[in-house]
């Protein structure tokens, strides 16, 4: 059973940079595709980018295009997600989740993943 633990959330001033950690275990990482998803409070959860198998395909929100660069090592079995000029509106619960598949090809829609980790809080704030 894949399990997967996100770190690397806090605090940050607008501006600055956080990059979250996407650790797997009970599995490899080699055949799942996995995407990044965040949720603030009274908003729904919106996909924030995503990565395949191959880590060849990737795709961003638009409001994070340019800042935000979802990368894998499946040597280290974790996905990471750089966060560069961090803005107040990205402050939520940033998920992990993760979906097998052969497919190289990605999606940012919740309903595509199957494992979730337990999230890690972005908060963005002078």
């Amino acid at each position: 059973q894949l399990q997967l633990v996100e770190s690397g959330g806090g605090l940050v001033q607008p501006g600055g940079s956080l990059r979250l950690s996407c650790a797997a275990s009970g599995s490899t990482l080699d055949h799942y595709t996995i995407g990044w998803f965040r949720q603030a409070p009274g908003k729904e959860r919106e996909g924030v980018s995503c990565i395949s198998i191959g880590g060849d395909i990737t795709y961003y929100a638009d409001s994070v295009k340019g800042r935000f660069t979802i990368s894998r090592d499946n040597a280290k079995n974790t996905v990471y997600l750089q966060m560069n000029s961090l803005k107040p509106e990205d402050t939520a619960v940033y998920y992990c989740a993760a979906h097998m598949t052969v497919q190289p090809m990605c999606v940012m829609f919740g309903g595509y993943y199957d494992y979730w980790g337990q999230g890690a809080q972005v908060t963005v704030s002078s």
